[in-house]
């Protein structure tokens, strides 16, 4: 029987910022939030590589869906605009966050390099007692879920100071 995913995105009225990106697909399961750096084109529709592997990754665990949210919720496929963008945190992103992880049985932080990028990384950091990461890079920050291996497990993330 084929499943069916329930799919939903919250954005801002002009579409610039994408807080939230959901995918449900057993109700019955607890949820995980990933938090990325930014979002790139997946909306309520559609899907990109990044949410894909997410999903497999959920999936394998054993959750019935995932949250997908970002340090920054400009949109912004390259980042090229990102780091010119006067707002590129959003003004609800952090309301987002912290609603999206009360829903959540874990959070995954999987923003890459990047997450130190006017603090931010720092800052998400603190608002939550438990993160995990798929794995850590040398700079210390978590790795992006796109070029790791779909057989990953799982690991606590303890920020550098």
């Amino acid at each position: 029987m084929l499943e069916q995913m329930k799919k939903d995105a919250k954005f801002s009225e002009d579409r610039r910022y994408r807080y939230v990106l959901s995918r449900i697909w057993d109700d019955s399961l607890p949820k995980i939030m990933f938090i990325g750096l930014n979002p790139s084109t997946a909306d309520e529709n559609e899907d990109d590589s990044t949410i894909n592997k997410c999903i497999n990754y959920a999936k394998k665990w054993n959750y019935g869906g995932i949250y997908m949210l970002n340090l920054f919720a400009f949109v912004d496929t390259y980042q090229n605009e990102l780091y010119y963008e006067k707002d590129p945190i959003g003004e609800l992103n952090n309301k987002y966050l912290k609603e999206y992880a009360r829903l959540s049985e874990k959070i995954v932080v999987a923003w890459g390099n990047n997450g130190a990028y006017k603090g931010r990384s720092k800052e998400v950091y603190d608002m939550f007692n438990h993160l995990y990461c798929l794995k850590i890079n040398k700079t210390g920050e978590p790795h992006h879920p796109l070029y790791i291996s779909s057989n990953i497990e799982l690991q606590e993330y303890k920020r550098r100071a």
